[in-house]
């Protein structure tokens, strides 16, 4: 995506400084050129991180579509460069780059349901649903119209990439994939992980959620 013409709707930011906060007004989203965001949400007593998003990824999208106030935090884990698009730019650019502008609503429309769909984990709250969730997630993320038929699901990640989505700490994950394990729900290799019967984890979440 060449965007070298609205070099001048850049802005940096240095490791740890906040972008903007949770219920801030909000008029702006960034696209990420360099660095990567962390993205947080107070649940509770507790800041859990949402997402990780680094170069090429965009947040703080729903100013301009909803505009309400921000649903979380962003800020630099290190040194941090966006374009950063309010109304006023963002017109411009959807005038005078029509096609970058459809790729960007069209990352929109994904990051909102990813989002989304995220939130959804953290409201679990029986960890064992968590991390089941994560794996519909990844399903529903990955359709493959070979796979329907199939009850086993192949998922090129690891513990530590369902200790992020999951909200919860290595340790914690790791205790529930073994006992997943330990069911035959789950084989944990080293750069994948496979689930036996994803209708059975299908069923597990949903019986969880209606608690």
């Amino acid at each position: 995506m060449n965007l070298e013409a609205f070099e001048r709707f850049a802005v940096s930011y240095e490791p740890g400084e906040i972008i903007f906060c949770e219920y801030e007004p909000g008029d702006a989203f960034y696209l990420i050129q360099g660095g990567r965001v962390q993205i947080s949400r107070i649940m509770g007593d507790i800041e859990k991180t949402l997402d990780v998003l680094q170069q090429g990824e965009i947040f703080g999208e729903m100013a301009i579509l909803e505009e309400a106030p921000r649903s979380a935090t962003a800020s630099a884990i290190e040194r941090v460069k966006c374009l950063e698009f309010n109304r006023a730019n963002f017109e411009i650019l959807m005038r005078g780059q029509p096609a970058i502008a459809l790729r960007l609503l069209k990352l929109f429309t994904k990051r909102i349901y990813d989002q989304r769909r995220r939130f959804m984990i953290l409201t679990l709250d029986d960890v064992q649903a968590r991390v089941a969730d994560v794996f519909l997630m990844l399903n529903e993320m990955q359709v493959n119209p070979a796979e329907e038929e199939m009850d086993e699901r192949v998922f090129q990640t690891t513990q530590d990439d369902v200790a992020h989505w999951a909200g919860l700490s290595s340790e914690e994950t790791r205790h529930v994939l073994n006992h997943f394990v330990s069911q035959r729900r789950l084989e944990v290799q080293k750069d994948q992980i496979i689930v036996k019967n994803i209708n059975e984890f299908i069923r597990f979440v949903s019986s969880r959620r209606k608690q």
